[in-house]
């Protein structure tokens, strides 16, 4: 089991990236949430993992929290979610929302996040409610490196901000809707991801 990464950021593509660690590049995916935490290409960083086998490839998920790790690890204890679902969870709602949406039984807001459906909204809340236990408040991996953000040509960002959308679950046309109604000269991509995902909320 490969638990944690620390090496290079070789490449960035919302919600893949690749770290060089010593020689050997990783592909990575990773939610939102551990993308806007994350320094700049060709800067050091930190990952905490979980490794997933399945009989025709070795998938790896990146976390810049002990806490991001552990609510998607719960995430895929969900009868219906997978992988891929509980990346587009992560990246939609913030964990404390999320929370109190299980708590308060708001299924319409987890509805409003792509991929999750109706029944799927309802066994989030009653399986959910069971393992919040397992989810607190941890700190950020100590050693995650800060950056000033280096802006990029926009109609670079605004492709991959789409391309993210979609790789997250949105439809082609409603993703480059939501990013180009926001989209502001000087954004990164992240940055645009990030506030395109907050007007779908």
């Amino acid at each position: 089991m490969i638990g944690r990464l620390q090496g290079i950021i070789v490449e960035k593509l919302p919600p893949s990236l690749v770290l060089d660690v010593h020689g050997v590049g990783y592909d990575v995916e990773a939610p939102m949430s551990t993308f806007y935490k994350l320094p700049e290409t060709g800067e050091q960083t930190i990952l905490l993992t979980h490794l997933i086998v399945r009989e025709d490839a070795f998938h790896l998920y990146g976390f810049a929290t002990e806490n991001e790790r552990r609510f998607f690890r719960s995430l895929l204890k969900v009868n219906g979610v997978g992988a891929k679902l509980a990346l587009t969870i992560l990246s939609g709602i913030e964990a404390e929302e999320f929370v109190a949406c299980v708590n308060g039984g708001d299924t319409a807001r987890l509805i409003r996040l792509p991929g999750v459906g109706k029944k799927t909204a309802e066994r989030l809340v009653l399986e959910m409610r069971d393992r919040l236990s397992e989810w607190h408040k941890t700190p950020t991996v100590s050693s995650l490196p800060s950056s000033n953000a280096k802006y990029i040509p926009i109609t670079t960002t605004l492709d991959d901000a789409i391309s993210a959308l979609i790789s997250l679950g949105y439809k082609p046309q409603d993703a480059d809707k939501m990013v180009r109604k926001i989209a502001e000269d000087g954004m990164t991509s992240e940055q645009l991801i990030r506030k395109a995902l907050q007007s779908a909320g």
